[in-house]
């Protein structure tokens, strides 16, 4: 009775480490083993995306990954033409080292407007941080590991050959779907709803 009763507090340990794990507050979010992904490349300093991001992908989040049919990889994809959008991209990715990718994601394009005149992205993100990871992410700007991961994202992109931001590239099985543009959370739900 003893080993039953161990083997199933053991198991409900790791049942619940393994669900913490699958919805992480990082770059990536929800179950990896979802029926469909999605991977969205993104541009702090693009319009577009702060569209996308204000309009759809926090529903998206609460309706489909956070129910387990959406497995969603945020990537980013700074555009040349976006003088502010490589620091953003490396900012973000410290964040995650921090576990404060959403926070400073949801801010810097809360404030895109601000930031992209002012060109202070880092106070930008600092803004919504205790002082001690304000701290902690002013020194992990500048190390080699969030510009590997931007560079490992634009890589990525290349590869899917991509034209602009934001884009979409949602796989159901191994059928790909590349969606460019702001789509609306109801066009974007009808679709996900077909996959299904």
């Amino acid at each position: 009775m003893k080993r039953i009763i161990l083997f199933a507090l053991l198991g409900g340990a790791a049942f619940a480490q393994g669900r913490l794990a699958a919805f992480s507050t990082g770059k990536a979010l929800g179950n990896p083993q979802a029926p469909i992904r999605i991977e969205l490349f993104s541009d702090y300093q693009c319009p577009a995306c702060k569209q996308l991001h204000d309009e759809t992908i926090t529903p998206l989040i609460n309706n489909y990954v956070n129910t387990g049919k959406v497995y969603l990889v945020r990537r980013e994809f700074p555009l040349p033409i976006h003088s502010h959008a490589l620091a953003a991209a490396r900012i973000a990715c410290a964040a995650e080292q921090i576990g404060k990718y959403q926070q400073v994601c949801d801010q810097m394009f809360r404030t895109q407007e601000s930031w992209t005149q002012s060109g202070d992205v880092l106070g930008a993100a600092c803004s919504v941080l205790s002082p001690a990871d304000a701290k902690k992410l002013r020194e992990l700007v500048s190390a080699s590991q969030a510009s590997q991961t931007v560079e490992s994202d634009l890589r990525a992109g290349q590869n899917e050959k991509l034209n602009g931001t934001p884009t979409m590239i949602i796989t159901k099985v191994v059928r790909r779907y590349p969606v460019a543009g702001p789509v609306s959370y109801a066009v974007l739900s009808r679709f996900l709803d077909s996959l299904q």
